[in-house]
């Protein structure tokens, strides 16, 4: 279970403001990848708040409020499927970050960064590997980043229904695959990413 252990050490270490960045949507075939970054108050409980990935859409989509309303400041962004085809998708992850990053509307000094890689921030940090399921505040990030991405595929799913991804996000499932094949990609496919499909 996520606690505070990683964000304390920094406070300790005379980081008083602390964020947690966390991403969602780096696999699949369609739609932008989404980051986002969030200052929690020390100690704050959030009662079953964990890795967005272990929780039900239900569950995440309750939370997410939740974290908007007690978070210190929080920020949400995206990348679109057009940026993830010039720079590539680790590329685009790192401006999605960015971009969170940027929106926050309270002073940071340093980033907890779920992963194993480090984007271009303008404060210093640390990567902290399966950090959504480690530090709290990255956990409240991947709730926001997967809650926020998952609701634009619904309304992509309303703009192009015969994709159907109401029922999978724009991942890679059998039914994406065979809709792919059936109907060629949308404006929203990320088309470096077809060429073993099509």
């Amino acid at each position: 279970m996520p606690d505070y252990s990683f964000e304390r050490n920094a406070v300790r270490r005379g980081f008083l403001s602390v964020c947690g960045i966390d991403e969602a949507g780096r696999g699949p075939l369609a739609g932008p990848v989404c980051a986002a970054a969030v200052i929690l108050p020390d100690g704050l409980e959030i009662p079953g708040l964990d890795d967005s990935k272990k929780l039900t859409e239900k569950k995440r989509e309750a939370l997410f409020p939740v974290i908007e309303e007690k978070a210190v400041a929080f920020g949400i962004a995206f990348a679109s499927e057009q940026e993830i085809d010039e720079i590539n998708i680790l590329q685009a992850t790192f401006l999605a970050m960015r971009r969170a990053f940027d929106a926050l509307s309270a002073p940071c000094v340093y980033a907890l960064v779920d992963g194993n890689r480090m984007p271009p921030l303008p404060v210093p940090g640390e990567t902290v590997v399966k950090g959504d399921g480690r530090s709290m505040s990255i956990a409240a990030a991947s709730i926001l980043a997967k809650v926020s991405r998952d609701r634009l595929m619904l309304e992509y799913a309303k703009q192009y229904p015969q994709y159907e991804f109401e029922q999978h996000k724009g991942y890679g499932t059998k039914l994406h695959v065979e809709r792919l094949r059936e109907f060629g990609p949308s404006p929203i496919h990320r088309r470096t990413f077809l060429g073993k499909i099509l």
